[in-house]
């Protein structure tokens, strides 16, 4: 286990030297729904200040769908059946091929990328894989220390963990950023083509690689920044994880969804009053939250199967060592 007490440097800057407030020793810290809003309202605070770090993992994303939907567009006909139908139009014309052709010719506003553009959307994305082991072992290390009630110093916490683990982290990331970008992709490709047994078939069992991997990705980073592991043996244990802590699992991944869909219903109903609150709103603290959701539901489990039964042989040996 890494000792992540010892050796600890902090960066200066935004590093208040004051004690944290620490653990109230008094109180049952079982990890009920009930000490979940408790720590949450208690820790809000450390958690806007994480939420702003958080944001560079959103920043990229941003850039690209701002060039994508803001950016020069084309009008392009999409159906498919509108290049045939020309082709019988211009040879045999009659009414029918003519409607036919009036509705196949409808046409939508595509996006029209010139190479400048092409290239700001491949340098985030680039960006965007290059930092995302960095970014995400940074926050976890921060909402590690939030859950067991550490005194955490958001920035510098933040920085150590990303220099402590800086090799590790970049090629787990980029597996997990792969795996999300290649999830996404298969997601919407077979949402889009439901309707048949075979393609129903693929997207509920997409859908349920989506559900495992958002799993997965509670204990990921978490294991990461608790144990000296390979990044196979970190993704081997996650996936048992998964599978061991699927009641906390499941609880951590529908607190994300109900936040996401309060989020939403805030959206449909408050915009067109033109108040704008709800697309701010949640890039002010969302994004820590939700990774608190994934470390609260997650680090029990850690500690169930890992670290007490660790600290428990660590205690039997030291009994079983006679006295000099």
């Amino acid at each position: 286990m890494k000792n992540t007490e010892q050796t600890k440097k902090k960066f200066k800057l935004f590093d208040m030297n004051r004690d944290g407030k620490g653990v109230y020793e008094q109180e049952t810290r079982k990890p009920t729904l009930g000490f979940f809003f408790k720590l949450l309202f208690r820790k809000f605070t450390q958690l806007l200040q994480l939420n702003l770090l958080m944001l560079f993992m959103v920043i990229p994303i941003l850039v690209v769908v701002f060039v994508y939907f803001l950016g020069d567009k084309s009008p392009t006909v999409t159906n498919l059946l509108y290049a045939p139908m020309y082709g019988i139009n211009t040879v045999t014309a009659s009414p029918d091929i003519a409607n036919i052709l009036d509705l196949s010719a409808i046409q939508m506003e595509v996006p029209v990328f010139s190479f400048p553009t092409l290239l700001l959307i491949i340098s985030m994305v680039v960006l965007l894989a290059v930092t995302w082991g960095w970014q995400n072992v940074g926050a976890t290390y921060v909402l590690r220390g939030l859950f067991r009630g550490d005194a955490v110093f958001v920035f510098s916490d933040y920085i150590y963990a990303i220099k402590r683990n800086f090799k590790q982290a970049f090629f787990l990331g980029l597996i997990d950023f792969i795996c999300c970008i290649v999830l996404i992709v298969d997601f919407m490709y077979f949402y889009n083509l439901t309707g048949s047994f075979g393609f129903d078939f693929m997207y509920f069992s997409i859908f349920a690689l989506v559900l495992i991997w958002v799993a997965m990705k509670f204990y990921i980073y978490n294991l990461l920044v608790t144990f000296d592991l390979k990044n196979f043996k970190i993704l081997k244990n996650a996936l048992i994880f998964a599978i061991l802590g699927i009641k906390r699992n499941i609880m951590g991944i529908l607190g994300i969804v109900l936040l996401i869909a309060i989020h939403i219903m805030l959206i449909v109903l408050l915009i067109p009053y033109g108040i704008s609150i709800p697309i701010v709103l949640p890039f002010v603290y969302a994004l820590a939250v939700i990774g608190f959701i994934g470390t609260y539901a997650a680090f029990p489990v850690i500690q169930k199967y890992m670290i007490d039964p660790y600290q428990s042989e660590q205690n039997t040996i030291e009994d079983a060592e006679p006295e000099l």
